[in-house]
């Protein structure tokens, strides 16, 4: 199979330590590879809207990361000052507890308070598999689709000894999307092309990696966080 690898592709770097110079080589490999959008912590939207004004590159940045575990009106907090930073999408961390509680309608509303905070900007709501069962998988998919987000995510990359995306999770999600027009974003431990590629044939149409210039160039990646 021949494929674009780029073009799924968001360039990422949440590592917490992460400096102004990574950020800048970071975007500048996203412009040079084409990768479809940059994912960044909050506190480098501004730098990353400004290093890619003038390319196709989208930023996207994480809400509620890495836990889920803030309040609704922090995390719609956190996604208003992203978005009049510059940020064209949001990846959003779901409430971890309240859905294993069965609090599925806590976990909808948040997600729909997102949603209607990011208006036409695309929502990624993090469900993150590595801690879920495959029927609080469901049930995290369904919330996703009656809230009106755009895209599915699996992992934040930042569970201990997780998986991170699999292929698994990925027919597991798709199956459960059905006829709902959402995308999933395969993410975490995303590191050659093989599994870049089994991702996608399994139904992934977004990859989040720190990985991405390894990927498109067929080498060895140096070993990231994310």
């Amino acid at each position: 199979m021949t494929l674009d690898i780029a073009k799924y592709i968001d360039h990422t770097l949440l590592n917490p330590q992460a400096r102004r110079a990574e950020i800048t080589k970071l975007c500048e490999e996203a412009k040079e590879h084409k990768f479809f959008a940059v994912c960044v912590n909050p506190v480098h939207v501004r730098q990353a809207v400004k290093e890619l004004s003038s390319s196709d590159v989208a930023v996207a940045t994480v809400v509620g990361f890495p836990l889920g575990a803030n309040l609704t009106d922090i995390k719609i907090a956190e996604a208003q000052r992203a978005l009049s930073e510059g940020a064209e999408e949001i990846d959003l961390v779901i409430n971890v507890g309240a859905l294993k509680d069965g609090e599925v309608d806590y976990v909808t509303d948040e997600i729909k308070a997102i949603v209607k905070v990011a208006k036409e900007h695309l929502v990624k709501v993090i469900i993150e598999c590595d801690l879920l069962t495959d029927d609080e998988k469901r049930k995290a998919t369904q919330a996703c689709v009656k809230a009106g987000a755009g895209m599915v995510k699996t992992s934040t990359g930042f569970v201990k000894d997780g998986k991170g995306a699999t292929v698994e999770d990925i027919r597991l999600i798709k199956e459960t999307l059905g006829d709902a027009k959402l995308g999933i974003k395969a993410s975490a431990g995303i590191r050659d092309l093989e599994k870049a590629q089994a991702l996608i044939e399994a139904g992934a149409t977004r990859l989040g990696t720190s990985a991405g210039v390894a990927l498109v160039k067929g080498v060895e990646p140096a070993k990231a966080a994310y």
